[in-house]
């Protein structure tokens, strides 16, 4: 093989392990990110996901109160 096609080779695998090197930290620091917001988040217990869950829950006994005061049978 001659030194031109493994210099080029070489630098390619280089460029290639830098790119990969620099996703790798930016992945990194952006869980870093995630993280610190997530301690930084009030540690009340209420959630938006449990929230949401607990407002469908309050719509459906509603229709269903709506339901029995309309006479309708379940």
């Amino acid at each position: 093989m001659p030194f031109t096609t493994a210099a080029v080779l070489a630098f390619a695998a280089l460029v290639g392990l830098a790119i990969l090197a620099r996703t790798a930290l930016t992945a990194w620091n952006g869980w870093l990110d995630l993280q610190r917001t997530q301690l930084a988040r009030p540690a009340d217990g209420t959630h938006h996901a449990l929230g949401l869950i607990d407002l469908s829950d309050i719509k459906e006994r509603l229709r269903k109160l709506e339901a029995i005061a309309a006479g309708v049978d379940l």
